[in-house]
């Protein structure tokens, strides 16, 4: 594989590679499994494949959150050695080369920017949109490849690449979750040990939650999910929402859920200062 920082050098080496699908893979380094599958997937769809490892400080409206973000770069090229092909890339830019004069950019997601996590992280789809439509336009992928994990981001980006007109494919992978259940994230290794054992239970619960859909009505779901988790972690929960997968509307009774429509019931939750995300799909009733 091939490590690259410039802009200009990855350009041209994407252009003299480039004989078929180019697959671009972002994330924020401090890669994990999660990260491992999405290398994997679009080594198999593509025929050059781009990785990039970029703390984005656009998308953190917390600057003790971006301070203490883990970053373990040596690390990453190092798992990302097992999964490339020679002739991949992977981009790994500063802030000057991403961001040469400030990025005064305002997008509009609709719905799906102002529900959930957008609520409790003003400005930080903003940002994705930011760097994400930077890196669309540096690396001209044929498909991008995002997780699951993070639903609202997927929806967000979707409506970017439709607003943008950018012809690229978004593929999805699902979770990837350690063996105890628990969605793999960066932030997983900055847990305590305690919250970490206790962590597992988030799943346990929004997993219990959507067995609850053939007898149980929304509001009824929503309260045995805050309350579980608050009462068995002592974890603060943030929202727990049932939404449609495109636009994020949530629901607020089965009533309100349409066929051949996709819900998941998605979670944010801190454990003391680590904040985690998960979801699950929610069968119709």
């Amino acid at each position: 594989m091939l490590v690259i920082s410039s802009i200009s050098v990855l350009k041209d080496q994407i252009k003299k590679s480039r004989t078929g699908r180019v697959g671009l893979v972002p994330t924020m380094g401090a890669l994990h499994e999660g990260h491992l599958s999405l290398v994997r997937n679009a080594a198999l769809k593509c025929s050059l494949v781009v990785v990039s490892i970029y703390v984005n400080p656009a998308q953190f409206n917390d600057r003790e959150d971006l301070k203490n973000y883990p970053r373990s770069p040596e690390k990453d090229l190092d798992l990302l050695r097992k999964v490339l092909r020679e002739g991949d890339i992977v981009f790994t830019p500063d802030d000057k080369e991403i961001y040469p004069a400030e990025d005064k950019r305002v997008f509009d997601f609709g719905n799906a920017g102002n529900v959930m996590e957008a609520l409790h992280r003003p400005g930080h789809f903003n940002g994705v949109g930011q760097i994400v439509s930077r890196l669309f336009d540096i690396t001209g992928p044929d498909m991008a490849f995002f997780g699951q994990k993070d639903l609202q981001q997927v929806a967000v980006i979707k409506e970017l690449v439709r607003q943008c007109r950018y012809k690229v494919r978004i593929i999805v992978n699902p979770v990837i979750r350690e063996a105890d259940g628990l969605a793999m994230s960066s932030r997983n290794i900055l847990l305590d040990a305690g919250d970490r054992k206790k962590a597992p239970l988030i799943y346990k619960t929004i997993s219990g939650a959507a067995k609850m859909i053939p007898q149980s009505d929304i509001p009824e779901i929503r309260d045995y999910v805050i309350s579980t988790i608050r009462e068995k972690t002592g974890f603060d929960v943030e929202y727990f929402e049932i939404a449609d997968e495109r636009n994020l509307v949530p629901v607020t009774s089965k009533k309100e859920m349409k066929k051949r429509r996709r819900y998941f019931g998605c979670i944010a939750i801190r454990a003391g200062k680590i904040r985690l995300i998960d979801n699950i799909e929610f069968p119709l009733p």
